[in-house]
């Protein structure tokens, strides 16, 4: 009946016309895509995609650099927090007791918090989510906030875990939802699936309430619950490239085993009158400059392999520009490869890859992750008694404001554009602020630091930049010139 149904309204589609790409002629007659749901999608093929991405991730070089590539540009050093709170003691005091805390972040001990921000862009880039534990802990444990974070990895989460609960809620893919689809817990196994080291029992659920997860994942879809990798669209081309690269490479060292070949019409005559080894080899010593006489009747045909050709690497850097492409990072990032830059190609392709992860940032790090733990960090240092906050239960929007501070973006030209902001800021096209947080920097810090800086330079007698250069001392005015 569907079959029927499609058949017909291809045939409609013929007689309308209007668009190609609804056409049912030679060209797409066989281009038949899927209908379902993105969801569907990725429980039957997710944990197959996942798989083959963490498998190139370790294995093909291409990838392993378009991921730390990704991960360094989106997080590099850390987003860092910069505290709203008004009270400048107040925020001189949140910002040290989060400096204090970001060191012991980590459940597992083996990072600080902009190593686990690290960790997330990596995850993310690789199996398309990540999931992170709130682990509240005693005051006895001697951490500065009782509070750290388990990073939770996506096979935790079994995306074949659905059915429906009573009260008109439901799990899908892992995930409780009530009636009205909000995400109410979170299904996970007691160890993963793939490790045969954890004694934890196979398969054991454990139901985890969503207050306690934060979910990173990038969803390109509406209504998508769980993500997909970013290498999902690169994953043949990469992997069959890498096998015909090996192949090549093996040809190579076949054809280079192979020197020469001599040819004889008679096999039993000649290798009586040529030399053996002890084990009864036949062998032909040839060295540089030597001149060898062959048994009667033979000759030597020299190997000639065939080359890889002139269409070798054209193949490959077309190859990689589409794998680039699928990536969302340019070429150069790929493959290190820098022969075909100059600066304004460069610049363009990374002005364009500079949007893409600053709205990375934002969509998948900032307000996925950053602003859960700033809001539930907030929450236990205010009810630990580290931090004095009056009225926070009714002020607490207030104290939760903060802006998040990239990592800086280094010049393409430094002196440039130093040279354009300078002037951007005195025409009133920019603020110093809004400029020193695009260097990943807070306005008010760097302030501090200059004016305490200044106060040095005076109580020592130093002179730097203009100063310097007219001679005056920093206690002094610089010198006027009299007629």
């Amino acid at each position: 009946m569907r079959l029927a149904l499609g058949q017909l309204r291809r045939r409609i589609g013929a007689l309308v016309g209007g668009f190609d790409a609804g056409q049912g002629g030679r060209r797409l007659r066989h281009f038949q895509p899927s209908r379902a749901h993105l969801n569907t999608l990725i429980a039957a093929a997710g944990a197959d995609i996942t798989a083959r991405a963490r498998w190139l991730s370790r294995n093909n070089g291409y990838a392993v650099n378009a991921v730390e590539s990704w991960a360094g540009n989106v997080v590099g050093a850390g987003i860092k927090p910069s505290s709203l709170v008004a009270d400048a003691d107040l925020k001189a005091s949140v910002q040290r007791l989060w400096l204090d805390w970001t060191d012991c972040a980590d459940a597992e001990g083996l990072t600080d918090f902009y190593g686990l921000q690290r960790r997330a862009a990596r995850e993310v880039f690789i199996a398309g989510e990540v999931f992170f534990r709130f682990c509240p802990r005693r005051p006895e444990d001697g951490l500065p906030i009782p509070l750290q974070l388990q990073m939770i990895p996506s096979e935790m989460l079994p995306l074949t875990r659905s059915e429906p609960l009573p009260g008109g809620g439901a799990i899908r893919q892992g995930i409780e939802f009530d009636r009205i689809g909000r995400r109410v817990a979170y299904h996970f196994l007691r160890r993963h699936p793939g490790d045969v080291t954890d004694p934890g029992l196979a398969g054991e659920t454990v139901r985890i309430p969503a207050s306690e997860i934060v979910h990173v994942v990038d969803p390109v879809d509406a209504g998508q619950l769980r993500g997909v990798s970013r290498f999902a669209p690169a994953v043949a081309k990469l992997f069959l490239l890498d096998q015909y690269d090996d192949a090549e490479l093996d040809r190579k060292k076949v054809a280079a085993m192979h020197a020469l070949f001599i040819t004889t019409p008679a096999p039993a005559e000649a290798f009586d009158a040529a030399e053996s080894d002890e084990d009864g080899e036949r062998v032909l010593d040839l060295q540089p400059g030597s001149v060898t006489m062959l048994a009667p009747g033979e000759e030597i045909q020299a190997s000639s392999p065939a080359d890889v050709g002139q269409t070798y690497e054209p193949f490959q850097y077309r190859t990689l520009l589409q794998v680039s492409a699928a990536l969302g990072a340019p070429y150069a990032y790929l493959t290190n490869d820098m022969v075909r830059a100059n600066y304004s190609n460069s610049r363009l392709a990374l002005l364009e890859f500079r949007r893409r992860v600053e709205a990375y940032q934002h969509a998948v790090m900032v307000d996925p992750l950053c602003r859960p733990v700033w809001a539930r960090w907030m929450d236990s240092a205010v009810m630990a008694g580290a931090l004095k906050m009056p009225g926070y239960a009714r002020r607490r929007g207030e104290y939760l404001a903060c802006s998040w501070l990239p990592p800086k973006w280094d010049w393409v030209d430094p002196l440039k554009d130093a040279r354009a902001e300078i002037e951007q800021i005195a025409a009133g096209l920019k603020s110093r602020a809004q400029a020193l947080s695009e260097r990943g920097y807070d306005a008010e810090q760097v302030d501090a630091e200059i004016a305490a800086d200044r106060a040095r330079e005076r109580r020592l007698g130093l002179a730097f930049g203009s100063a310097a250069q007219t001679g005056a001392t920093p206690d002094a005015p610089p010198a006027t010139t009299e007629d």
